[in-house]
């Protein structure tokens, strides 16, 4: 059948693709695109002029325009089928065999992960969405090369909440009247016209997890594909859930806004810890001492401004009625060290005691073997309640200067924390350009949130003429390239295999101009 007018797909048609790029379908992104796409790239726009006030000396700030939605009563949507009970949520790619296993994790919810898990390889774009609808179906099973074979139980699965990619991000592989479309409005656009009737048919509906976003007037836009995407297809108004991931420091200052904007399909927010660093640095990256953050290891949850961050976002949540959901539990546990186990896992303990006792309604982790530690430790102060809405933690109080107390942090700027962000990058960006997007490295699951701390704190660290605690030494652009010969040479393979992942890293990591997000350069040399 021939595409709709106007819509071309250039990415191959491999087996079934058809049966996702039906003409109907392409002919819904066209709508899409056409309807939003001019806003989309507006917005883009407003935050490359945000990012010149912040180079210039502004800071961020509750909005004075948006004081009455603060200061107003108003709620979001009741919890939806599905997303009443969220306290134990699973995260990863769209691939066969992730699909199954978190599935049947035993996690509440299952975040199938189009964006930083996952690299948008064509393959993986359209190969998702075919397994989420056979998931949706029952009818999803894979058999690994090695002949291990996965089927979906009987009986509950987690909820699906798909994560569509960012606003920043495009499809270069369907083009509308000659110009990519939003890669964001391609992962919700298929998912919805496929699966949605089909959620709803089985007693959930169609959930997204929102990420990237930096105000209010993007949580807007998003609402607004809501209402056309619900009317295109007869699906009633306020169906669609979305969970926006609060990871951008501006999104900080906005909780309550985005909450607003979005009310009618409004599902909470989620504390997105990993991408919170990477635009904390990202947005203050030439503004000194005042910003710059120390080893990556050495920033965690408890230091004054990701503390400030946390209370703000379960009391803002709780005030409206939405679910705070708290970060990643990024550790992979390991069959053949006990001991590394042992302190990790007292390690994940602790943090997921830390945001139950918050208020937090439940968190994320990464493997199928923490979801009981998790769940265990939410059952402790859950009990037989699905959340703890009513903990509204009307003692918080959070200012724009606690916010920003970056400089408060404590750790040290080491050559170990150098070596670990430099191998972490490159080891992550030859994945990635491999096709993969969630990679075990270290004992930690990488994705692309913690490539993004990884190279935008060299870069930083370079920048504003860092001298290492460790050594005295003062990190270069020599030093790097030294560091990163040093480190390939300790991986495994040759040289030769990393040499891509090396030139992108150094691209991102060292170049006087700053990429935004790493996920752009790349994606160009992605077929």
């Amino acid at each position: 059948m021939a595409n709709p007018a106007g819509v071309e797909v250039t990415g191959p048609m491999h087996p079934r693709y058809d049966d996702i790029l039906t003409p109907e379908a392409l002919s819904f992104l066209a709508d899409l695109h056409r309807a939003f796409d001019a806003r989309r790239r507006e917005l883009l726009d407003r935050r490359e002029r945000r990012d010149a006030e912040l180079a210039g000396g502004a800071l961020f700030d509750f909005l004075p325009e948006t004081r009455e939605i603060r200061e107003s009563d108003w709620r979001v949507a009741d919890p939806a089928p599905g997303l009443v009970d969220r306290r134990v949520e699973i995260t990863g790619p769209t691939d066969a065999k992730m699909t199954i296993n978190a599935l049947n994790s035993g996690a509440k919810v299952w975040l199938a992960d189009h964006e930083d898990a996952n690299t948008p390889l064509w393959e993986n774009v359209i190969s998702g969405q075919l397994n989420l609808r056979d998931a949706i179906d029952r009818k999803l099973d894979f058999t690994s090369p090695e002949g291990k074979q996965y089927a979906l139980r009987d009986g509950e699965l987690a909820t699906i909440v798909v994560r569509p990619r960012g606003w920043h991000l495009t499809e270069k592989h369907i083009l509308v009247e000659g110009e990519r479309t939003s890669g964001s409005l391609v992962d919700f656009g298929l998912y919805f016209f496929h699966c949605a009737r089909r959620q709803l048919d089985r007693g959930a509906g169609p959930y997204f997890y929102l990420p990237k976003m930096e105000s209010h007037l993007e949580a807007r836009l998003w609402n607004d594909v809501f209402l056309l995407a619900q009317e295109r297809l007869g699906i009633p108004r306020g169906t669609i859930r979305a969970t926006v991931l609060i990871e951008t420091f501006p999104a900080a200052f906005e909780m309550d806004e985005i909450l607003y904007e979005l009310r009618e399909h409004s599902a909470g927010l989620n504390a997105g810890r990993w991408d919170y660093m990477f635009s904390v640095i990202k947005k203050f990256r030439t503004r000194g001492a005042h910003f710059l953050l120390p080893n990556r290891n050495s920033v965690t949850m408890t230091v004054p401004f990701m503390r400030a961050y946390t209370e703000l976002l379960v009391r803002t949540c709780h005030r409206r009625g939405a679910h705070a959901i708290g970060g990643m539990a990024a550790f992979i546990p390991s069959r053949r060290d006990p001991q590394v186990n042992e302190t990790a896992l007292a390690k994940v303990r602790d943090d997921k005691t830390r945001e139950a006792t918050d208020g937090f309604d439940g968190s994320w982790v990464a493997h199928p073997d923490l979801v009981p530690i998790c769940r265990e430790v939410f059952d402790q102060v859950l009990g037989d309640r699905p959340n703890q809405l009513d903990r509204t933690r009307d003692e918080v109080r959070v200012t724009a200067t606690e916010l920003l107390d970056v400089r408060s942090t404590p750790g040290q700027h080491t050559e170990a924390g150098l070596r670990n962000a430099v191998s972490v990058g490159v080891q992550y960006l030859a994945a990635w350009l491999r096709g993969s997007g969630a990679v075990a490295i270290y004992n930690l699951m990488e994705d692309a949130a913690t490539a993004e701390i990884s190279r935008s704190q060299v870069w930083q660290w370079l920048h504003n003429d860092v001298t290492l605690d460790d050594t005295g030494e003062r990190v270069t652009r020599e030093l790097v390239e030294r560091i990163a010969d040093e480190e390939i040479g300790n991986l495994p393979g040759a040289p030769g295999d990393y040499a891509d992942a090396r030139a992108l890293f150094m691209e991102v990591a060292v170049a006087d101009d700053f990429a935004d997000f790493l996920t752009l350069p790349a994606y160009e040399r992605m077929p």
